[in-house]
Protein backbone atom coordinates (compact mmCIF):
# COMPACT_ATOMS: atom_id res chain seq x y z
CA UNK A 1 0.00 0.00 0.00
CA UNK A 2 1.30 3.03 -1.00
CA UNK A 3 1.42 6.32 1.40
CA UNK A 4 -1.24 7.99 -0.71
CA UNK A 5 -3.89 4.66 0.05
CA UNK A 6 -4.92 6.49 3.08
CA UNK A 7 -6.64 9.58 1.32
CA UNK A 8 -8.84 6.68 -0.01
CA UNK A 9 -10.71 6.13 2.99
CA UNK A 10 -12.66 9.80 3.32
CA UNK A 11 -15.39 8.19 2.14
CA UNK A 12 -18.76 9.56 3.79
CA UNK A 13 -21.60 7.80 2.01
CA UNK A 14 -22.38 4.34 2.16
CA UNK A 15 -21.63 3.17 -0.69
CA UNK A 16 -17.92 3.99 -0.67
CA UNK A 17 -17.89 2.74 2.59
CA UNK A 18 -18.59 -0.77 1.75
CA UNK A 19 -16.34 -0.40 -1.35
CA UNK A 20 -13.88 0.65 1.65
CA UNK A 21 -15.30 -2.93 3.20
CA UNK A 22 -14.77 -5.34 0.61
CA UNK A 23 -11.38 -3.90 -0.47
CA UNK A 24 -9.85 -3.97 2.75
CA UNK A 25 -11.24 -7.70 3.17
CA UNK A 26 -9.28 -8.56 0.03
CA UNK A 27 -6.15 -6.79 1.01
CA UNK A 28 -6.08 -8.81 4.88
CA UNK A 29 -7.38 -11.73 3.05
CA UNK A 30 -4.03 -11.44 0.76
CA UNK A 31 -1.82 -10.11 3.85
CA UNK A 32 -2.52 -13.20 5.85
CA UNK A 33 -1.73 -15.82 3.06
CA UNK A 34 1.72 -13.83 2.82
CA UNK A 35 2.45 -14.33 6.39
CA UNK A 36 2.09 -17.79 6.69
CA UNK A 37 3.74 -18.27 3.35
CA UNK A 38 6.45 -16.77 5.44
CA UNK A 39 6.45 -18.34 8.52
CA UNK A 40 6.19 -21.69 6.32
CA UNK A 41 9.16 -20.72 4.30
CA UNK A 42 11.16 -19.87 7.61
CA UNK A 43 10.33 -23.19 9.04
CA UNK A 44 11.11 -24.81 6.05
CA UNK A 45 14.38 -23.13 5.33
CA UNK A 46 15.65 -23.39 9.09
CA UNK A 47 14.93 -27.31 8.82
CA UNK A 48 16.90 -27.59 5.55
CA UNK A 49 19.73 -25.35 6.16
CA UNK A 50 20.68 -24.96 9.90
CA UNK A 51 19.38 -28.19 11.99
CA UNK A 52 21.68 -31.14 11.48
CA UNK A 53 21.41 -33.09 8.48
CA UNK A 54 19.86 -36.50 10.96
CA UNK A 55 16.93 -34.49 11.24
CA UNK A 56 16.63 -33.54 7.40
CA UNK A 57 17.13 -37.54 6.20
CA UNK A 58 14.19 -38.29 9.11
CA UNK A 59 11.82 -36.12 8.28
CA UNK A 60 10.40 -37.30 5.26
CA UNK A 61 6.62 -37.45 3.17
CA UNK A 62 4.64 -37.96 6.34
CA UNK A 63 5.72 -34.29 7.60
CA UNK A 64 5.81 -32.90 4.25
CA UNK A 65 2.02 -34.55 3.57
CA UNK A 66 1.15 -33.06 7.20
CA UNK A 67 2.49 -29.85 6.67
CA UNK A 68 0.52 -29.31 3.38
CA UNK A 69 -2.72 -30.85 4.95
CA UNK A 70 -2.47 -28.55 8.19
CA UNK A 71 -1.22 -25.68 6.15
CA UNK A 72 -4.48 -25.51 4.03
CA UNK A 73 -6.67 -26.29 7.17
CA UNK A 74 -4.98 -23.45 9.26
CA UNK A 75 -5.82 -21.10 6.39
CA UNK A 76 -9.27 -22.20 5.91
CA UNK A 77 -9.75 -21.99 9.75
CA UNK A 78 -7.89 -18.74 10.06
CA UNK A 79 -10.27 -17.14 7.27
CA UNK A 80 -13.27 -18.07 9.18
CA UNK A 81 -11.97 -16.72 12.62
CA UNK A 82 -10.60 -13.52 11.26
CA UNK A 83 -13.42 -12.46 9.29
CA UNK A 84 -16.35 -13.12 12.42
CA UNK A 85 -13.50 -11.24 14.89
CA UNK A 86 -13.36 -8.51 11.48
CA UNK A 87 -17.26 -8.35 11.69
CA UNK A 88 -17.20 -6.19 14.28
CA UNK A 89 -15.86 -2.97 12.23
CA UNK A 90 -18.40 -3.35 9.47
CA UNK A 91 -21.76 -1.78 11.24
CA UNK A 92 -19.70 1.79 12.16
CA UNK A 93 -18.10 1.29 8.94
CA UNK A 94 -20.76 1.23 6.46
CA UNK A 95 -22.94 3.48 8.33
CA UNK A 96 -25.26 0.90 10.02
CA UNK A 97 -24.16 2.48 13.11
CA UNK A 98 -22.22 5.37 15.27
CA UNK A 99 -19.09 4.18 15.88
CA UNK A 100 -17.96 3.96 20.16
CA UNK A 101 -15.46 4.20 22.26
CA UNK A 102 -15.36 0.64 22.53
CA UNK A 103 -15.35 0.39 18.24
CA UNK A 104 -12.29 2.23 18.15
CA UNK A 105 -10.11 0.60 20.87
CA UNK A 106 -11.01 -3.04 19.63
CA UNK A 107 -10.12 -1.38 16.20
CA UNK A 108 -6.16 -0.06 16.89
CA UNK A 109 -5.94 -3.53 18.40
CA UNK A 110 -6.96 -5.70 15.46
CA UNK A 111 -3.25 -6.24 14.51
CA UNK A 112 -2.45 -7.48 17.58
CA UNK A 113 -5.51 -9.71 17.79
CA UNK A 114 -4.93 -10.89 13.91
CA UNK A 115 -1.26 -11.97 14.57
CA UNK A 116 -2.71 -13.72 18.32
CA UNK A 117 -4.96 -15.66 16.05
CA UNK A 118 -1.96 -16.92 13.90
CA UNK A 119 -0.09 -17.61 16.69
CA UNK A 120 -2.71 -20.12 17.95
CA UNK A 121 -3.35 -22.31 14.94
CA UNK A 122 0.78 -22.41 14.28
CA UNK A 123 0.79 -23.33 17.91
CA UNK A 124 -1.90 -26.00 17.58
CA UNK A 125 0.65 -27.59 14.67
CA UNK A 126 2.88 -28.43 17.61
CA UNK A 127 0.99 -31.30 19.06
CA UNK A 128 0.87 -32.88 15.24
CA UNK A 129 4.13 -32.69 14.57
CA UNK A 130 5.80 -33.81 17.91
CA UNK A 131 4.39 -37.46 17.47
CA UNK A 132 4.62 -38.04 13.67
CA UNK A 133 8.91 -37.35 14.61
CA UNK A 134 8.51 -39.12 18.38
CA UNK A 135 11.54 -41.27 17.14
CA UNK A 136 13.74 -38.90 16.43
CA UNK A 137 14.58 -38.47 20.46
CA UNK A 138 13.42 -35.23 22.79
CA UNK A 139 16.64 -33.40 21.83
CA UNK A 140 15.95 -33.33 18.08
CA UNK A 141 11.65 -32.54 18.93
CA UNK A 142 12.77 -29.32 20.81
CA UNK A 143 14.97 -28.28 17.75
CA UNK A 144 11.70 -29.12 15.38
CA UNK A 145 9.13 -27.34 18.11
CA UNK A 146 11.93 -24.51 18.20
CA UNK A 147 11.63 -23.79 14.28
CA UNK A 148 7.77 -24.63 14.51
CA UNK A 149 7.65 -21.59 16.85
CA UNK A 150 10.70 -19.25 15.35
CA UNK A 151 7.81 -19.65 12.11
CA UNK A 152 4.82 -19.06 14.07
CA UNK A 153 6.51 -15.59 15.75
CA UNK A 154 7.69 -14.56 12.42
CA UNK A 155 4.09 -15.15 10.99
CA UNK A 156 2.78 -12.93 13.44
CA UNK A 157 5.03 -10.22 12.98
CA UNK A 158 4.45 -10.03 9.69
CA UNK A 159 1.01 -10.28 10.32
CA UNK A 160 1.09 -7.25 13.12
CA UNK A 161 3.20 -5.27 10.53
CA UNK A 162 0.81 -5.71 7.34
CA UNK A 163 -2.52 -5.78 9.03
CA UNK A 164 -1.56 -2.37 10.74
CA UNK A 165 -0.68 -0.70 7.13
CA UNK A 166 -3.46 -2.03 5.54
CA UNK A 167 -6.03 -1.14 8.31
CA UNK A 168 -4.56 2.83 7.47
CA UNK A 169 -8.12 3.50 5.25
CA UNK A 170 -10.13 2.45 8.36
CA UNK A 171 -8.39 4.14 10.98
CA UNK A 172 -9.09 7.02 9.08
CA UNK A 173 -12.70 6.80 9.91
CA UNK A 174 -12.72 5.45 12.83
CA UNK A 175 -10.51 8.42 14.37
CA UNK A 176 -12.14 10.86 12.52
CA UNK A 177 -13.69 12.17 16.13
CA UNK A 178 -11.83 10.80 19.02
CA UNK A 179 -8.26 9.12 19.13
CA UNK A 180 -8.65 5.40 21.18
CA UNK A 181 -7.15 4.80 24.69
CA UNK A 182 -3.73 3.63 24.68
CA UNK A 183 -3.66 1.18 26.82
CA UNK A 184 -2.66 -2.31 25.94
CA UNK A 185 -1.80 -0.85 22.38
CA UNK A 186 1.73 -1.62 20.80
CA UNK A 187 3.50 1.86 19.80
CA UNK A 188 6.41 3.07 17.61
CA UNK A 189 8.70 1.08 20.28
CA UNK A 190 7.05 -2.30 19.96
CA UNK A 191 6.80 -1.85 15.91
CA UNK A 192 10.44 -1.36 15.25
CA UNK A 193 10.88 -4.33 17.73
CA UNK A 194 9.01 -6.44 15.68
CA UNK A 195 10.48 -5.23 12.80
CA UNK A 196 14.07 -5.91 14.38
CA UNK A 197 12.70 -9.63 15.56
CA UNK A 198 11.99 -10.59 11.78
CA UNK A 199 14.50 -9.41 10.24
CA UNK A 200 17.73 -9.69 12.45
CA UNK A 201 16.10 -11.54 15.98
CA UNK A 202 15.34 -14.90 13.75
CA UNK A 203 18.41 -15.36 11.35
CA UNK A 204 20.87 -15.15 15.02
CA UNK A 205 18.84 -17.08 16.51
CA UNK A 206 19.69 -19.97 13.52
CA UNK A 207 22.89 -19.73 14.48
CA UNK A 208 23.12 -20.04 17.79
CA UNK A 209 20.79 -23.49 16.89
CA UNK A 210 23.54 -24.53 14.48
CA UNK A 211 26.32 -24.22 17.34
CA UNK A 212 24.59 -25.82 19.38
CA UNK A 213 23.50 -28.86 18.03
CA UNK A 214 26.43 -29.71 15.49
CA UNK A 215 28.50 -29.89 18.80
CA UNK A 216 32.15 -30.81 18.25
CA UNK A 217 30.99 -31.27 14.52
CA UNK A 218 32.25 -28.15 12.32
CA UNK A 219 29.39 -26.02 11.18
CA UNK A 220 28.08 -25.61 7.58
CA UNK A 221 29.61 -23.10 5.95
CA UNK A 222 26.72 -22.40 2.93
CA UNK A 223 24.19 -22.64 6.09
CA UNK A 224 26.14 -19.80 7.81
CA UNK A 225 26.47 -17.91 4.55
CA UNK A 226 22.69 -18.23 3.81
CA UNK A 227 21.76 -16.88 7.63
CA UNK A 228 24.04 -13.99 7.27
CA UNK A 229 22.20 -13.20 4.16
CA UNK A 230 18.71 -13.74 5.30
CA UNK A 231 19.67 -11.51 8.05
CA UNK A 232 21.01 -8.47 5.69
CA UNK A 233 17.94 -8.88 2.90
CA UNK A 234 15.15 -9.39 5.71
CA UNK A 235 16.69 -7.01 8.36
CA UNK A 236 16.77 -4.43 5.31
CA UNK A 237 13.10 -4.77 3.92
CA UNK A 238 11.96 -4.96 7.27
CA UNK A 239 13.87 -1.93 8.84
CA UNK A 240 12.82 -0.05 5.74
CA UNK A 241 9.16 -1.04 5.89
CA UNK A 242 9.08 -0.02 9.59
CA UNK A 243 10.93 3.39 8.68
CA UNK A 244 8.01 3.82 6.18
CA UNK A 245 5.21 3.22 9.16
CA UNK A 246 6.72 5.94 11.01
CA UNK A 247 8.05 8.66 8.08
CA UNK A 248 4.73 8.89 6.49
CA UNK A 249 2.78 9.85 9.05
CA UNK A 250 4.91 12.44 9.86
CA UNK A 251 5.51 13.78 6.61
CA UNK A 252 2.04 14.03 6.41
CA UNK A 253 2.18 16.51 9.66
CA UNK A 254 5.31 17.92 7.92
CA UNK A 255 3.79 18.62 4.69
CA UNK A 256 0.79 20.47 6.93
CA UNK A 257 2.55 22.36 8.49
CA UNK A 258 3.80 23.71 5.50
CA UNK A 259 0.98 24.81 4.38
CA UNK A 260 0.03 26.54 7.99
CA UNK A 261 3.09 28.00 7.51
CA UNK A 262 1.67 29.74 4.21
CA UNK A 263 -0.76 30.95 5.93
CA UNK A 264 -3.40 28.32 5.56
CA UNK A 265 -5.22 27.29 8.51
CA UNK A 266 -7.42 24.79 6.33
CA UNK A 267 -4.89 22.10 6.38
CA UNK A 268 -5.62 19.12 7.92
CA UNK A 269 -4.07 15.79 8.71
CA UNK A 270 -5.98 12.47 7.98
CA UNK A 271 -5.41 10.17 11.87
CA UNK A 272 -4.51 6.70 10.17
CA UNK A 273 -2.14 5.64 12.67
CA UNK A 274 -3.34 4.14 16.23
CA UNK A 275 -0.01 4.83 18.31
CA UNK A 276 2.21 7.68 19.59
CA UNK A 277 1.85 8.99 15.90
CA UNK A 278 -1.63 8.97 15.72
CA UNK A 279 -1.96 11.29 19.09
CA UNK A 280 0.85 13.68 17.08
CA UNK A 281 -1.47 13.69 13.93
CA UNK A 282 -4.61 14.44 16.11
CA UNK A 283 -2.59 17.29 18.06
CA UNK A 284 -1.89 18.81 15.03
CA UNK A 285 -5.34 19.07 13.73
CA UNK A 286 -6.10 20.34 17.40
CA UNK A 287 -3.48 23.05 17.32
CA UNK A 288 -4.72 24.36 14.02
CA UNK A 289 -8.36 24.32 14.86
CA UNK A 290 -7.42 26.51 17.66
CA UNK A 291 -5.44 28.82 15.15
CA UNK A 292 -8.21 29.01 13.52
CA UNK A 293 -9.90 29.88 16.57
CA UNK A 294 -7.71 32.25 17.44
CA UNK A 295 -7.50 34.24 13.92
CA UNK A 296 -11.47 34.27 14.03
CA UNK A 297 -11.74 35.90 17.22
CA UNK A 298 -8.47 38.20 16.39
CA UNK A 299 -10.40 39.08 12.93
CA UNK A 300 -13.91 39.64 15.29
CA UNK A 301 -11.86 41.61 18.26
CA UNK A 302 -10.05 43.96 15.40
CA UNK A 303 -13.57 44.63 13.51
CA UNK A 304 -15.03 45.72 16.84
CA UNK A 305 -12.38 47.97 18.44
CA UNK A 306 -10.05 48.36 15.30
CA UNK A 307 -7.03 46.77 14.17
CA UNK A 308 -4.21 48.70 16.24
CA UNK A 309 -6.21 48.18 19.13
CA UNK A 310 -6.26 44.68 19.04
CA UNK A 311 -2.61 44.39 17.87
CA UNK A 312 -1.94 46.51 21.21
CA UNK A 313 -4.23 44.35 23.50
CA UNK A 314 -2.30 40.86 21.75
CA UNK A 315 1.39 42.81 22.12
CA UNK A 316 0.99 44.55 25.45
CA UNK A 317 -2.08 42.69 27.37
CA UNK A 318 -4.84 44.31 28.39
CA UNK A 319 -5.54 46.68 32.07
CA UNK A 320 -7.92 48.76 32.89
CA UNK A 321 -6.43 53.22 32.53
CA UNK A 322 -4.76 54.77 30.15
CA UNK A 323 -1.98 57.28 29.44
CA UNK A 324 -2.01 61.28 28.41
CA UNK A 325 -1.55 61.21 24.39
CA UNK A 326 -1.75 64.16 21.71
CA UNK A 327 -4.62 63.38 19.39
CA UNK A 328 -7.02 64.52 17.01
CA UNK A 329 -10.87 63.69 16.83
CA UNK A 330 -13.34 63.46 14.40
CA UNK A 331 -16.69 63.33 14.98
CA UNK A 332 -19.55 62.53 12.28
CA UNK A 333 -22.79 62.81 12.52
CA UNK A 334 -25.82 62.07 10.83
CA UNK A 335 -28.22 65.11 9.37
CA UNK A 336 -32.02 64.08 10.08
CA UNK A 337 -31.78 60.70 11.70
CA UNK A 338 -34.95 60.72 13.82
CA UNK A 339 -37.19 61.87 10.90
CA UNK A 340 -34.47 59.06 8.65
CA UNK A 341 -36.35 56.37 11.62
CA UNK A 342 -39.90 57.85 11.35
CA UNK A 343 -39.84 57.55 7.41
CA UNK A 344 -38.15 54.36 6.55
CA UNK A 345 -38.40 50.50 7.65
CA UNK A 346 -35.87 49.52 10.09
CA UNK A 347 -33.88 46.99 7.74
CA UNK A 348 -33.84 50.44 5.00
CA UNK A 349 -32.10 52.34 8.09
CA UNK A 350 -29.89 50.05 9.29
CA UNK A 351 -28.83 49.04 5.09
CA UNK A 352 -28.64 52.79 4.62
CA UNK A 353 -26.58 53.30 7.74
CA UNK A 354 -24.13 50.39 7.14
CA UNK A 355 -23.22 52.27 3.32
CA UNK A 356 -22.38 55.64 5.22
CA UNK A 357 -20.24 54.01 8.06
CA UNK A 358 -18.80 51.98 5.36
CA UNK A 359 -17.47 54.90 3.73
CA UNK A 360 -16.28 56.77 7.03
CA UNK A 361 -14.37 53.67 7.52
CA UNK A 362 -12.76 53.62 4.24
CA UNK A 363 -11.79 57.10 4.32
CA UNK A 364 -10.68 56.97 7.87
CA UNK A 365 -8.26 53.94 7.52
CA UNK A 366 -7.13 55.32 3.97
CA UNK A 367 -6.07 58.59 5.78
CA UNK A 368 -4.52 57.08 9.12
CA UNK A 369 -6.90 57.00 11.86
CA UNK A 370 -9.43 54.40 12.96
CA UNK A 371 -13.34 54.46 13.93
CA UNK A 372 -13.02 54.48 17.88
CA UNK A 373 -17.01 53.90 18.13
CA UNK A 374 -20.11 53.65 16.91
CA UNK A 375 -22.54 55.79 18.98
CA UNK A 376 -26.40 55.17 17.10
CA UNK A 377 -25.94 57.08 13.91
CA UNK A 378 -22.79 58.97 14.91
CA UNK A 379 -19.13 57.55 14.90
CA UNK A 380 -15.66 58.53 16.76
CA UNK A 381 -12.95 58.62 14.97
CA UNK A 382 -9.37 58.96 16.58
CA UNK A 383 -5.98 60.07 14.93
CA UNK A 384 -3.12 59.54 17.32
CA UNK A 385 -4.35 56.80 19.45
CA UNK A 386 -3.21 53.84 20.18
CA UNK A 387 -0.66 54.64 17.94
CA UNK A 388 1.15 57.85 18.13
CA UNK A 389 1.27 60.39 15.22
CA UNK A 390 3.60 63.69 14.76
CA UNK A 391 0.70 64.30 12.06
CA UNK A 392 -2.21 63.22 13.65
CA UNK A 393 -4.05 67.32 13.06
CA UNK A 394 -2.77 66.85 9.38
CA UNK A 395 -4.56 63.23 8.97
CA UNK A 396 -7.90 64.30 10.67
CA UNK A 397 -8.09 67.30 8.62
CA UNK A 398 -7.78 65.55 5.54
CA UNK A 399 -10.36 63.01 6.16
CA UNK A 400 -12.50 65.74 7.01
CA UNK A 401 -11.66 66.88 3.66
CA UNK A 402 -12.28 63.41 2.00
CA UNK A 403 -15.54 62.57 4.23
CA UNK A 404 -17.12 65.96 2.98
CA UNK A 405 -16.84 64.59 -0.84
CA UNK A 406 -17.87 61.76 -0.32
CA UNK A 407 -20.75 61.79 2.40
CA UNK A 408 -22.66 64.65 0.58
CA UNK A 409 -25.33 61.81 -0.19
CA UNK A 410 -25.04 58.41 0.39
CA UNK A 411 -28.62 56.50 0.20
CA UNK A 412 -30.11 60.26 1.07
CA UNK A 413 -27.51 60.47 4.20
CA UNK A 414 -25.58 63.43 4.58
CA UNK A 415 -23.30 64.25 7.66
CA UNK A 416 -22.01 66.86 9.78
CA UNK A 417 -18.65 66.75 10.71
CA UNK A 418 -16.40 68.59 13.42
CA UNK A 419 -12.49 68.44 14.62
CA UNK A 420 -10.34 69.05 17.32
CA UNK A 421 -6.81 68.20 18.81
CA UNK A 422 -5.88 67.98 22.26
CA UNK A 423 -4.21 66.26 25.11
CA UNK A 424 -6.84 63.17 26.18
CA UNK A 425 -6.51 60.22 27.91
CA UNK A 426 -6.42 56.74 25.82
CA UNK A 427 -7.20 53.65 27.52
CA UNK A 428 -9.39 50.98 28.36
CA UNK A 429 -12.05 51.73 30.58
CA UNK A 430 -14.72 50.30 32.46
CA UNK A 431 -14.74 47.20 34.12
CA UNK A 432 -12.69 43.95 34.78
CA UNK A 433 -15.50 41.67 33.05
CA UNK A 434 -16.42 44.57 30.39
CA UNK A 435 -14.63 47.35 29.19
CA UNK A 436 -13.52 49.00 25.87
CA UNK A 437 -10.67 51.03 24.59
CA UNK A 438 -11.86 54.80 24.39
CA UNK A 439 -10.68 58.35 24.37
CA UNK A 440 -11.58 61.00 27.39
CA UNK A 441 -10.06 64.11 27.01
CA UNK A 442 -11.76 67.91 26.14
CA UNK A 443 -10.67 67.70 22.30
CA UNK A 444 -13.25 64.51 22.26
CA UNK A 445 -16.24 67.69 23.92
CA UNK A 446 -15.29 69.97 21.40
CA UNK A 447 -15.54 67.95 18.46
CA UNK A 448 -18.77 66.59 19.31
CA UNK A 449 -20.10 70.31 20.14
CA UNK A 450 -18.64 71.51 16.64
CA UNK A 451 -20.40 68.55 14.79
CA UNK A 452 -23.37 69.79 16.58
CA UNK A 453 -22.89 73.18 15.32
CA UNK A 454 -22.09 72.36 11.72
CA UNK A 455 -25.11 70.44 11.17
CA UNK A 456 -26.62 74.39 10.82
CA UNK A 457 -23.93 75.80 8.40
CA UNK A 458 -23.58 75.43 5.10
CA UNK A 459 -20.30 73.68 4.83
CA UNK A 460 -21.16 70.94 7.02
CA UNK A 461 -17.58 70.98 8.00
CA UNK A 462 -15.91 72.71 11.21
CA UNK A 463 -12.63 71.93 13.09
CA UNK A 464 -10.99 74.48 15.63
CA UNK A 465 -8.27 76.72 15.59
CA UNK A 466 -6.20 74.21 17.98
CA UNK A 467 -6.22 70.96 15.15
CA UNK A 468 -5.64 73.69 12.86
CA UNK A 469 -2.62 74.87 14.17
CA UNK A 470 -1.29 71.60 14.81
CA UNK A 471 -1.38 71.01 10.88
CA UNK A 472 1.31 70.99 8.25
CA UNK A 473 0.90 74.13 6.21
CA UNK A 474 0.52 72.21 3.02
CA UNK A 475 -2.88 70.87 4.45
CA UNK A 476 -3.85 74.55 6.26
CA UNK A 477 -3.86 76.14 3.14
CA UNK A 478 -7.32 73.88 2.18
CA UNK A 479 -9.13 75.53 5.07
CA UNK A 480 -9.97 78.90 6.32
CA UNK A 481 -11.10 81.00 9.27
CA UNK A 482 -15.10 80.57 10.25
CA UNK A 483 -14.98 83.13 13.26
CA UNK A 484 -15.64 81.83 16.68
CA UNK A 485 -18.17 80.95 18.93
CA UNK A 486 -18.47 80.04 22.77
CA UNK A 487 -19.51 76.35 22.38
CA UNK A 488 -21.83 74.83 25.22
CA UNK A 489 -20.18 73.84 28.38
CA UNK A 490 -17.28 76.05 27.73
CA UNK A 491 -16.68 80.34 29.10
CA UNK A 492 -14.12 81.21 26.60
CA UNK A 493 -14.82 81.13 22.60
CA UNK A 494 -13.27 79.19 20.14
CA UNK A 495 -12.08 79.75 17.01
CA UNK A 496 -13.54 78.04 13.88
CA UNK A 497 -12.03 76.92 10.26
CA UNK A 498 -13.93 75.34 7.37
CA UNK A 499 -12.81 74.29 3.99
CA UNK A 500 -11.59 76.93 1.68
Amino acid sequence: MTAAAPTLARTSTAPERLDLVRSQGVLMRNAMICANVIGAVIVYLLIGFVLPKDIRDQTGVSNLIALLSYGLGSLVIGSVVSRRVCGRMIPWLTGEREITDEDRDFTVRYPLTQALINLALWLASVPIFVPLDWNLGAARLADISLTIFMGALSTCMVTYLLTERILRPVYIIAFERALPCQHGVPGIKSRIMFAWGLGTGIPLVGVTMMALDHGSDPMSIPALVFLSIAGLVTGALTMVFAAKSVAEPIDSVREAMAHVADGNLDARVAVFDGSQIGQLQNGFNSMVEGLRERRKLHDLFGRQVGLHVAQQAIERGVHLGGEQVHAAMLFVDVIGSTELAANRPPAAVVSALNAFFSVVVEVVDRAGGFVNKFEGDAALCVFGAPIPRDDAATCALLAARLLHERLRDVRGLSAAIGVSAGTVVAGNVGARERFEYTVVGDAVNEAARLTELAKTRATRVLVSESVLAAADPSERRHWCADGEVTLRGRTQPTKLARPA
